[in-house]
């Protein structure tokens, strides 16, 4: 067995220019009422005028080359933007896909066509991104994808369905996994291939799929015989299995992994700073210290994806603990503070935890069940 490589990566200390200016920037758009921090702000607050703010400071497509629009500035650099923005509860959940590992993915397996048409926009924070990849009946098992593309002049024709389509609703375009040969059952992740549909063309459906308070993130999209010019196809033909599960390295390292309910201990802490409770201050303390390894771990992914390297095992790991602790800060500070949780309060720290409260069940699930996940590290590992 041989354990993953998860050692300490010191971000470079040039990187504080940059963490001081999107600290400065965040203070003054709070400061200007552009937004309040909310929890999950990454998968639920969408701010067209803000991610275009983003955009013009050069905060994303940071791991572009500047002649597709981006900085070419790396992946640590902008995992000490997204840190920050997570932090400060900002509204980037329109161009957070677009950003994390759409862009990334196009950049990796695109045509020249391909990265012209969509990274300048995507780093202008103009051009949304949402993932098709879960289906209905097949929960985690990426592999039963249903949805079909059959031959056609010129193309392909699709028709099929996902579900728990974040953004979808916001997106210009989504990156699909479909069926292009028949299921070999001995061979299931044979046969599959990505395309990038633009959202706008006929033949496509978006349906809410409402959370239990009624919030509208996630979609059901519909593809009723889509016509995909071969020019949209990303990568090679039946090699969607081997490029879909690089680009989960992105989904799953991320702070958003562990930063979704850090307002939430922000305002807390404020509340709590001059209550003189020994054991306020004990629980506090095992949450920071969770954070801090949790954020070690992520960086140290990042450090290896900007090297080039796909840290699938390291990835899932962070994934798995990081999403179970902000399950675990959301039930601390429920019993630290004495506040009946409100979606409408206009107490930040009312307003937090019930929204933290209410996001919580998707933690374990999104971007994978932790489930799976264990089992993505038991094989890495070669113990199963």
């Amino acid at each position: 067995m041989t354990l993953p490589d998860i050692g300490a990566v010191q971000l470079p200390q040039a990187l504080d220019v940059i963490r001081a200016e999107v600290r400065e920037f965040l203070q003054a758009e709070r400061t200007a009422g552009r937004f309040v921090p909310h929890c999950d702000a990454w998968l639920s607050a969408a701010d067209p005028a803000f991610s275009r703010r983003l955009g013009e400071q050069g905060w994303l497509g940071m791991t572009f080359p500047p002649e597709y629009g981006g900085t070419g500035a790396g992946a640590l650099a902008r995992f000490v933007v997204t840190e920050e923005l997570l932090a400060a509860g900002a509204p980037v959940a329109g161009h957070w896909i677009a950003d994390r590992q759409s862009g990334p993915s196009i950049l990796r397996f695109g045509t020249e066509e391909q990265k012209q048409s969509y990274l300048p926009g995507i780093a202008r924070g103009e051009t949304w991104f949402a993932i098709g990849m879960s289906e209905p009946d097949s929960g985690s098992d990426l592999a039963s994808v249903r949805t079909r593309a059959t031959r056609a002049e010129g193309g392909w024709r699709v028709s099929g369905t996902k579900v728990w389509t974040s953004g979808a609703h916001h997106a210009h375009a989504m990156i699909a996994l479909v069926r292009t040969d028949a299921l070999d059952p001995t061979r299931r992740h044979a046969g599959l291939s990505q395309f990038i549909i633009d959202l706008d063309v006929p033949g496509i459906q978006i349906t809410p799929i409402r959370l239990l308070s009624g919030a509208h993130h996630f979609n059901e999209v519909v593809l009723d015989d889509v016509f995909v010019p071969d020019g949209r196809v990303l990568g090679e033909i039946g090699d969607g299995w081997r490029q879909v599960t690089s680009e989960l390295a992105w989904e799953r390292s991320g702070p958003e992994r562990f930063l979704s309910t850090y307002p939430l201990l922000a305002a807390a802490v404020d509340r709590l700073a001059n209550a003189a409770d020994s054991s306020a201050s004990a629980s506090v303390g095992t949450l920071v210290a969770r954070i801090w390894t949790l954020r070690q771990m992520s960086i140290s992914v990042a450090s290896r994806l900007d090297a080039g390297q796909s840290p699938d095992i390291e990835a899932a790991l962070v994934k798995d603990l990081g999403t179970l602790f902000e399950g675990t800060l959301t039930d601390a500070v429920r019993m630290l503070v004495r506040t009946e949780p409100d979606t409408e309060s206009t107490d930040g720290l009312t307003r937090l935890l019930a929204e933290s409260i209410l996001q919580m069940p998707g933690f374990t699930l999104r971007g994978g069940t932790n489930e799976i996940l264990r089992g993505v590290v038991a094989r890495g590992l070669g113990v199963r």
